[in-house]
């Protein structure tokens, strides 16, 4: 094909023109590319990498001001038509020139659209890099207390969360480690703002875990959360769903994050099947471990003779575990250890003589009960009891 010099056109005419036809505000986005459309047609050369460069550039500005890539497409292909009907190199040329013309202007324009959509894109992604990085900032300093009441507030108002009043967290495990962003995630969090408004809700993953933070009707919202899992998750997937108690304002969020994580430890450690466990119905192993010093004296003392019995402390402690789970029922708790009575009432007795402990006394009874509960926190007697200076 021959070549062409560049002819000199009106570019602020034409950009103009095609921001109008595209119901854009401005041209500003054109910046330089009906000239390349000129050079192009002239030469037959593909856009040169600095050129593409500068259609990234003015793509990632388009996005940083709001301007929809629709529009910013639409400007784009209206700059083509209304520069193509002014292009010298096309004007009287025969059928073979004006096929080049048009093929060279045609993949010009491909080019630098597509170079303008992934400089758009990639400011959206890093927009959206930034946002998960303040989101999980937000988060960390909402459970872990690390900011200041005031500069709290303005972020959750940020992320549609209320600080005033209650707030109450809800925690999910399980084999799979959740990840933010990841489809199960995405899921169960879709799934909750359609039932909630996003001031009363937000869902997070964390450390692994699934993370719901609710205010208002707290108890609502993990209720419905903890369906989600259960709905997300396989039926046969090993999961559990630690719900803390409501408490008043920032503060509160991290007691009831604290209370629900501790509560998922304390499943793990006392091997519970319950796939929903509520903090309050824990708070009894809460009180025991805060004084682990006393809990394994107390395990020391009460249960430490039962180690003299043949066969060890195990059967014995796992006699105790049964019958006050069964209600101090002992046809019940044979049934569960797939025991006769008579041997489960020979094991009450030996348990007696070795520890003078008794289960139908009510005091000697709470006395085993609380070490048995002691005894399951600090995995004895499998693990060996710890030791304090």
């Amino acid at each position: 094909m021959a070549e062409h010099e560049p002819v000199e056109l009106d570019a602020a005419a034409i950009a103009a023109r095609a921001a109008r036809d595209a119901g854009a505000e401005s041209a500003v986005f054109l910046d330089g590319y009906i000239e390349m459309l000129v050079a192009v047609s002239a030469t037959g050369r593909r856009l040169t990498g600095e050129e593409l460069g500068t259609r990234r550039v003015l793509g990632a500005a388009a996005a940083e001001q709001n301007c929809s890539l629709r529009a910013l497409v639409d400007l784009y292909l209206s700059a083509n038509w209304l520069t193509w009907r002014e292009l010298p190199s096309a004007a009287g040329a025969d059928e073979g020139a004006v096929r080049a013309v048009a093929e060279s202007v045609m993949r010009a324009a491909d080019d630098a659209i597509v170079a303008l959509a992934e400089g758009y894109e990639e400011a959206q992604r890093l927009v959206v890099r930034q946002e998960e990085a303040r989101r999980r900032e937000f988060i960390d300093d909402l459970l872990h207390g690390r900011s200041d009441l005031g500069r709290l507030a303005e972020t959750a108002e940020r992320f549609g969360l209320q600080l005033a009043g209650r707030l109450a967290v809800a925690v999910a495990g399980g084999d799979r480690g959740f990840v933010d962003g990841d489809a199960l995630t995405r899921r169960v969090e879709s799934d909750m703002l359609a039932r909630f408004r996003s001031r009363d809700v937000l869902i997070t993953a964390k450390d692994g875990l699934l993370v719901c933070i609710a205010s208002g009707t707290a108890d609502d919202v993990l209720a419905e959360f903890a369906r989600q899992v259960e709905l997300a998750l396989a039926a046969d997937a090993r999961w559990c769903v630690g719900l803390g108690r409501p408490h008043a304002g920032p503060g509160g969020a991290v007691r009831s994050y604290e209370e629900a994580r501790g509560t998922l430890e304390l499943a793990e450690a006392l091997g519970l099947n319950a796939r929903v466990l509520h903090a309050t119905d824990l708070l009894v192993f809460q009180v025991l471990l805060r004084d682990r010093v006393a809990i394994t004296d107390l395990v020391t003392t009460v249960l430490g003779p039962l180690e003299q019995a043949r066969g060890g402390a195990e059967p014995l402690l796992d006699t105790l575990t049964e019958y006050f789970a069964s209600g101090g029922v002992t046809a019940a708790a044979a049934r569960r250890l797939h025991l006769s009575v008579r041997a489960v009432t020979y094991r009450l007795d030996r348990i007696k003589r070795l520890t003078g402990q008794d289960v139908d006394d009510p005091t000697q009874r709470f006395t085993l009960e609380a070490a048995v509960l002691g005894a399951r926190l600090l995995d004895w007697p499998r693990q060996a009891l710890p030791t304090f200076d």
